[in-house]
């Protein structure tokens, strides 16, 4: 048996998935775990989304292997578990599956990003993986002063948030599996091309360059974010895998435990197929990632 686990990332290539694998197989030093896959709906010859510079190289690791999948397919789930002629089993998922877009409406949402974290998560189950981690995107309506602590029950942003955190809900009620959520601030860092805070460092570079104070539409300190670094979510995610992968999901619920609380319309969740009951009490292992400010 290796002392390595296998893992699959599962979605992600246009958020934290590269930062993940980067850090899992870098390119210089010792790789994390014995082997890596990784699934989602994109090419990567020739690339249909942005990849970066760095990707692409971690792409030609022997132990690396990329596979384009459309996760919203059930029936496509089960053979990205099975494990190369002579390899151990993967024990590892990181599924970083979800629609990020703001615009999708309700059906769509369902479809891409609850879901898909559906067939993941069942299958994942039934393979009694040893740690399922979720990553979580800031989809809330946060309070403006203090970050919000895992106890506190916000309340999802929008279409995109209530799906999300459906999501949460519907994952925690699985049986058998091994969750783990990891919510995170707004992200930043190398290749990241996507969200708020990449726009705001753009433009501050930009006054920067000209010497130039920066304005914007608030005086400074109001509205602020919490941001995290991708860096950070990548050693994040393979922190809490290994931490609930050495005790268990009934242990992991016992100390870091947090509700998963309904925020959602009944009546349109009794069409959703796997969705927890609005009465159901939804608890999971959850961990706030963010930089203090």
């Amino acid at each position: 048996m290796s002392t390595k686990p296998n893992a699959i990332i599962f979605g992600g290539l246009n958020t934290c998935s590269r930062a993940l694998a980067a850090f899992l197989v870098p390119l210089e030093g010792e790789p994390l775990v014995a082997n890596l896959r990784i699934v989602d709906k994109y090419t990567v010859q020739p690339p249909t989304t942005y990849l970066g510079s760095e990707f692409p190289r971690i792409l030609e690791k022997p132990n690396v292997e990329y596979r384009q999948v459309n996760l919203c397919l059930p029936e496509a789930v089960p053979a990205c578990f099975d494990p190369a002629e002579g390899q151990e089993p993967y024990s590892y998922v990181f599924d970083l599956t979800g629609d990020i877009n703001w615009e999708r409406n309700h059906q769509i949402q369902i479809a891409n990003t609850f879901n898909v974290a559906r067939h993941v998560g069942l299958e994942a189950a039934r393979r009694r993986v040893k740690a399922y981690v979720r990553l979580q995107h800031p989809f809330y309506e946060c309070k403006e002063k203090g970050p919000a602590d895992e106890k506190e029950d916000i309340k999802p942003d929008g279409t995109i948030g209530t799906w999300w955190h459906e999501t949460l809900r519907m994952l925690a009620s699985i049986e058998d599996l091994n969750l783990v959520i990891l919510r995170t601030a707004m992200v930043y860092g190398p290749y990241v091309d996507g969200g708020n805070i990449i726009r705001l460092i753009a433009v501050a570079a930009t006054y920067g360059y000209l010497h130039k104070p920066m304005k914007g539409l608030w005086s400074p300190g109001k509205y602020p974010s919490h941001t995290v670094h991708i860096e950070d979510i990548a050693g994040a995610m393979f922190a809490v895998a290994n931490w609930i992968a050495g005790i268990g999901r009934k242990e992991a619920d016992s100390v870091a435990g947090e509700e998963i609380v309904f925020h959602n319309d009944k009546a349109q969740l009794e069409a959703v197929e796997g969705a927890a009951p609005p009465e159901k009490r939804c608890v999971a292992p959850l961990f706030n990632l963010m930089t203090r400010m």
